[in-house]
């Protein structure tokens, strides 16, 4: 499990490490939690967006800490690597979608 957990773990913080600002995570790289992926968009609206195109895809659950809002992808032994796959190949598309509202 805990090998999975790394796993799943590494395929998200990958694609926020490799978003060049898109994606900003909250952890430094050695305090990452295996299990709770946070992180921003530029903005709360473009975060709203991010949600709502994952609902349409049937990712749900991303909605952040009710005060501090940004995304929480929760990792949990119950989500298949596949799903963390899933979420991944999501940001991308959804960075190479809006990236340009960045700039």
């Amino acid at each position: 499990m805990a090998q999975q957990s790394q796993r799943k773990a590494a395929l998200l913080y990958s694609a926020i490490d490799q978003s060049q600002g898109f994606y900003r995570g909250h952890a430094q790289v050695d305090s990452r939690s295996l299990i709770n992926v946070v992180f921003n968009l530029a903005t709360p609206d473009l975060e709203k967006r991010f949600i709502e195109a994952a609902k349409q895809l049937g990712i749900i659950g991303l909605e952040g800490h009710r005060s501090l809002g940004g995304i929480r992808a929760s990792l949990y032994n119950s989500m298949p690597v596949e799903g963390a796959l899933f979420l991944k190949n999501f940001m991308i598309e959804f960075q190479q979608q809006f990236q340009h509202s960045q700039q």
